[in-house]
């Protein structure tokens, strides 16, 4: 069974930086793409960036700059690395990977990491 590990959330200040990881184990032939979203409490959960299996992103417009996607294929672990955090990046930020474990292509999400800006 295939299972997303998110790490790395917290409470940080105004202006500092966290870095997200999320590791997809299980039995997995092939990852495609992996992304983060995340969900502010009453609002919908919306996509902060994606990353390709050849590596291309897209970033939401509100992170782009501060924010910034990569993985390791060979660990099947992408990573978000933020900088510049704003009050309004808090957060449960989701990843989501697309992979193949069985007959057909799935999407899998993590159970969620909270982040959490504040003075």
């Amino acid at each position: 069974q295939v299972q997303l590990v998110e790490s790395g959330g917290g409470l940080v200040q105004p202006g500092g930086s966290l870095r997200l990881s999320c590791r997809a184990s299980g039995i997995i032939f092939r990852v495609y793409a992996m992304g983060w979203y995340r969900q502010a409490p009453g609002k919908q959960r919306e996509l902060v960036a994606l990353i390709t299996s050849g590596g291309s992103t897209n970033y939401a417009d509100s992170v782009k700059g501060r924010f910034t996607i990569s993985r390791d294929n060979a660990k099947n672990t992408v990573y978000l690395e933020m900088n510049s955090l704003k009050p309004e990046d808090t957060a449960v930020y989701y990843c989501n990977a697309d992979l193949h474990s069985g007959i057909v292509p799935t999407s899998y999400w993590g159970q969620g990491t909270q982040v959490t800006v504040s003075s």
